[in-house]
């Protein structure tokens, strides 16, 4: 979190963000009352999500995706429609067009 590029990129905002490093499935498997939306090329379209009060969203890199072991325990699996013949976007893009898609 604090190569030069992450610090100068989040313009200051890295001192108001806390910040945890954890094992994610082991935290993830832990998590009961909350829905886990999981990005994937085969997943419901964002278009068609209810409103989200509360929830968590996995963004996987843009070489790997989500790995295995956390797609075992996804409760929702969401992708962005595909036009033309892209096959992925840049994860901060990607997450950018499904925050803009949460009301």
């Amino acid at each position: 979190m604090y190569n030069p590029k992450v610090v100068q990129s989040t313009m200051g905002s890295l001192a108001t963000v806390n910040i945890i490093y954890t094992d994610l499935y082991a935290w993830l498997k832990n998590v009961k009352c909350i829905k886990i939306y999981a990005t994937a090329l085969e997943g419901d379209s964002i278009n068609d999500l209810k409103a989200i009060k509360e929830g968590i969203i996995i963004i996987g890199n843009e070489a790997n995706g989500i790995s295995d072991e956390i797609l075992k325990i996804f409760t929702e699996k969401i992708t962005i429609p595909k036009i033309g013949k892209a096959e992925s976007l840049n994860a901060a893009v990607a997450t950018g067009i499904i925050l803009s898609h949460i009301h």
